[in-house]
C-alpha cells in the first residue's frame, strides 16, 4: 500500500512539474489564426476591422491579419501630402505591420465600420466600407473618418483580400451622404 501511495505521489508530482514547465514556456501573446474568418465576405471584412483595432497597449494578431490577404496584395493609402498634392502610398501587408503596428499599440486605434456597400460578380467582389476611427472605446467622437475600397477574390474555398485602397475624410473631401448610415 505504501509503495502504491508513493508511486501515485511521484506520478502526480511529475505531472504537476511537467504542466508548470509547459505554462512557463508558453508565449503569452501567441495568437492563432481563425481559418473560418475568410469563408464569407462579411466575416472577412469584420475580421479585418477587428484585427487592426485595439486599446492602447493591446497587441494585434498580425498572423490573422496576414491570413486575410492574397499573395502580392496591396494596401494603398491615397490623400493629400503636406504641400496639398494628392498622392498614393503602396504597401504590402508586412509593410503596413512594420510602419503602423507599433503606432496602433502605442496610441490605441479602433476602426469601426459605419456603412457598407458590396458589389459581387462571379468570384470577385468590391466592398465600399465607410469607417470611423477612435483611440479608445470610451471616446465619444472619432478622430478620423474615411472610406476603404476593398477588392476581394474567391478561389472556390475562401475570400482573399486583393487590395485595400483608402482615403481619409478632410474638410475639402467630406464623405458623401450616400456612404453614411
Amino acid at each position: 500500500m505504501n509503495k502504491l501511495f508513493t508511486t501515485i505521489c511521484i506520478f502526480n508530482l511529475a505531472f504537476f512539474i511537467s504542466n508548470a514547465q509547459e505554462k512557463l514556456t508558453e508565449k503569452p501573446n501567441e495568437f492563432v489564426i481563425d481559418t473560418t474568418s475568410v469563408l464569407s465576405i462579411n466575416n472577412t471584412i469584420k475580421t479585418l476591422y477587428s484585427v487592426i483595432s485595439g486599446e492602447k497597449g493591446e497587441e494585434r494578431n498580425w498572423k490573422q491579419f496576414k491570413h486575410l490577404f492574397a499573395p502580392n496584395a496591396k494596401l494603398i493609402l491615397a490623400g493629400e501630402d503636406e504641400s496639398g498634392d494628392y498622392k498614393t502610398h503602396f504597401m504590402a501587408p508586412q509593410d503596413y505591420i512594420k510602419t503602423s503596428g507599433k503606432w496602433l499599440v502605442e496610441h490605441g486605434f479602433l476602426e469601426k465600420e459605419i456603412h457598407r456597400k458590396i458589389e459581387v460578380f462571379g468570384n470577385i467582389a468590391h466592398v465600399f466600407s465607410t469607417y470611423e476611427s477612435y483611440h479608445s472605446k470610451t471616446d465619444e467622437d472619432p478622430f478620423m473618418r474615411g472610406i476603404n475600397s476593398i477588392q476581394l477574390f474567391n478561389d472556390g474555398k475562401r475570400w482573399w483580400i486583393i487590395n485595400i485602397y483608402w482615403t481619409n475624410e478632410t474638410r475639402h473631401n467630406p464623405i458623401p451622404r450616400k456612404y453614411l448610415p
